[in-house]
């Protein structure tokens, strides 16, 4: 069986608090990079390899967490009642928008009117976990079929739009397409749509199955690997071929670093069959492969995979805080800048804001470790107040 932490499974709790770690990171540069403020890291017209790496990397974040999050009901499960377990996960999905609709909307503005509606990470993970309320009833055949149309097949919605500012087209940026919208002096925001996040998270509650205490260690390793090196794979044929699989096709570039670049440059809005075949297999072999891993760091990171709700929930605030008080030193600056009224990314007064890219990983490797004692005290007071219901909510 996995290593054990207090009955958790060590390797996926590794996983969850690396991409807990690389997440902060998306989000320093987003509020403290220089960069941030004037183009896209991902725009090959604009960008560098430091710059367009330092975002792609944490594409891995928000599927390796939805996948881990349906492992995690799974395991949950083997102590509940189906019954039980649907109406776990359905209040939980329902808190989790609650939370993403005030507590983080006001993490991302610091202003108390939200003239900015986002949905997005935590918004898609509770709706993915309602849904999933509803499919563990089902057979799990059904549900992996369920998944698999979901995350292969949706694609083909990409020439679907609905324009303009109405209501059927924020109803179908919900499903399957970013947008933008505007009503009663408020920006909407679908970063998020549903479609395919809702197959991703019953597909980690179908793995949870390699993970059960009869389940052959042996075997849960060798599946891992064969499932994550065929994802790779097909990844790596699919996006040659160019023909299906992510609604952006890649291209030759002024250089091959740069056609590179375009090769691996695909779709997170929503997340592409070719963004999740990339990012998933990858994780699945991280799991294959870190199951025995001791020591100090492991013990560390861990401890982020163990609370990343508290840990999500803290680091923006933080982030925020530190880009509103660097302010007071920029000449230039407004500290009220950051009561922001639209996205950061429009706030034109914002231009010429921020540092270089190595020092926002420093203030990375500062947020990350600065939260680290407030994470292993809940950690601590989760694992001895294991009666408290409230705290499977946080």
């Amino acid at each position: 069986m996995a290593t054990l932490t207090k009955n958790r499974i060590q390797s996926i709790d590794l996983l969850r608090g690396l991409i807990m770690i690389i997440m902060a990171l998306d989000h320093v540069r987003d509020y403290i990079c220089s960069s941030s403020f004037l183009f896209d890291p991902l725009d090959l017209t604009k960008t560098n390899g430091s710059l367009f790496f330092t975002r792609w990397i944490t594409h891995f974040c928000a599927p390796v967490f939805m996948l881990l999050a349906g492992t995690s009901a799974y395991l949950t499960g083997q102590k509940k009642t189906k019954k039980e377990l649907s109406a776990f996960l359905f209040k939980r999905g329902l808190w989790l928008v609650f939370l993403e609709m005030i507590v983080v909307n006001f993490a991302w503005s610091f202003n108390i009117k939200l003239p900015i509606i986002f949905f997005i990470t935590i918004w898609a993970l509770g709706i993915s976990m309602m849904v999933l309320a509803v499919l563990i009833h089902l057979p799990k055949k059904i549900i992996l079929a369920f998944c698999i149309i979901i995350i292969a097949g949706h694609n083909l919605l990409d020439t679907i739009h609905v324009p303009g500012n109405t209501l059927p087209g924020f109803g179908w940026a919900l499903l399957h397409e970013q947008q933008f919208f505007n009503w009663e002096g408020k920006i909407w925001l679908v970063g998020y749509p549903l479609i395919p996040w809702i197959g991703v998270m019953p597909l980690g509650y179908c793995l949870g199955r390699w993970y059960a205490a009869d389940y052959e260690a042996v075997k849960r390793r060798r599946n891992l690997r064969i499932l994550g090196i065929s994802a790779i794979i097909l990844f790596i044929l699919l996006r040659f071929s160019n023909v299906y699989g992510d609604p952006v096709r890649w291209s030759a570039q002024k250089d091959n670093f740069f056609t590179f670049l375009s090769f691996m440059n695909v779709n997170k809005y929503p997340p592409s069959l070719l963004y999740l075949l990339i990012t998933l297999g990858p994780a699945l072999l991280f799991l294959a492969y870190t199951e025995h891993l001791k020591g100090a760091l492991v013990r560390v990171i861990t401890v982020y995979g163990r609370v990343p709700m508290f840990y999500y929930l803290i680091h923006i605030y933080i982030i925020h805080l530190i880009a509103l008080f660097a302010s007071v030193f920029i000449p230039g600056q407004n500290w009220r800048l950051w009561i922001l009224d639209e996205p950061i990314w429009f706030t034109t007064g914002l231009k010429g804001y921020g540092f270089s890219l190595p020092v926002c990983y420093l203030i990375w490797i500062a947020v990350v470790v600065a939260v680290y004692p407030l994470c292993k005290v809940y950690d601590r007071y989760k694992q001895s107040h294991k009666e408290k219901w409230w705290l499977s909510y946080l």
